[in-house]
């Protein structure tokens, strides 16, 4: 997701994404380690949208 996108929801939104964001994480690492997983560049593309929505939330809970 663009972080353009992410700016648009709220607080409790974004962290119900960030939940799915992790779950997701969890369940291709654990693909990845039984070597079943073919496109490995989807772990860090998730490891940043995490990032990024952990900013956002940061950003809008200090203002």
């Amino acid at each position: 997701m663009k972080a353009r996108e992410l700016r648009q929801m709220s607080v409790d939104e974004l962290r119900v994404k960030e939940r799915e964001f992790r779950d997701e994480e969890f369940k291709l690492r654990f693909k990845h380690a039984t070597g079943q997983l073919d496109k490995t560049s989807r772990l860090q593309q998730l490891r940043r949208t995490i990032a990024r929505v952990k900013t956002i939330i940061r950003e809008k809970e200090g203002s």
